[in-house]
């Protein structure tokens, strides 16, 4: 239960959500069948994140799940959908939305580790010390392909991307 809550916490925190995943063939007819997955709970990100508070909400959640157990004890959640962030400059009032429409795939394995895939728009939280760690803006919208390891304690062990920034909230809010 442990590794589910991880999964989705980080799921969450990161909005590596959406897009259209085609599932291995090893894993094909496995599981359960597609369920709605709710939407995360609006968030607000303190100003060390981008020298203001940042307020995130998700005006747009049309996403599914899919959960996938291997017999060595690991867990994959495929995500897919349409999912669309919005985020506010709580000092201004200023707004962008944007797509984070991504396939993702996220497994837990048996050491509570957690390895994360995703391609495609995805939504990007990175605390200041993990942006700054590995060249990225704190809250981002990225495209390409997205790699990320995290620890059983859900810290990010490390972090690929192949592809770009397309959207630095922080500054676009400024």
């Amino acid at each position: 239960m442990r590794r589910i809550r991880v999964v989705v916490a980080l799921g969450a925190l990161l909005g590596l959500f959406g897009g259209v995943v085609t599932a291995s063939p090893a894993l094909a007819g496995r599981g359960h069948k597609w369920e709605v997955f709710p939407a995360p709970p609006a968030a607000t990100f303190p100003a060390a994140f981008c020298g203001f508070k940042v307020r995130v909400t998700t005006p747009v959640d049309k996403e599914f799940i899919k959960v996938l157990k291997a017999a060595d004890g690991s867990m994959t959640f495929i995500f897919t959908g349409s999912f669309r962030h919005s985020y506010t400059n709580l000092s201004t009032g200023k707004t962008i939305t944007e797509n984070a429409s991504a396939s993702s795939k996220f497994t837990g394995h048996a050491d509570d580790s957690v390895t994360a895939v995703s391609r495609g728009r995805n939504s990007s939280f990175l605390t200041p010390a993990d942006a700054k760690r590995f060249g990225l803006p704190t809250i981002s919208i990225l495209t390409g392909r997205l790699t990320l390891s995290f620890d059983a304690n859900g810290n990010i062990t490390s972090l690929s991307l192949k592809g770009h920034v397309l959207v630095d909230v922080c500054a676009a809010l400024s």
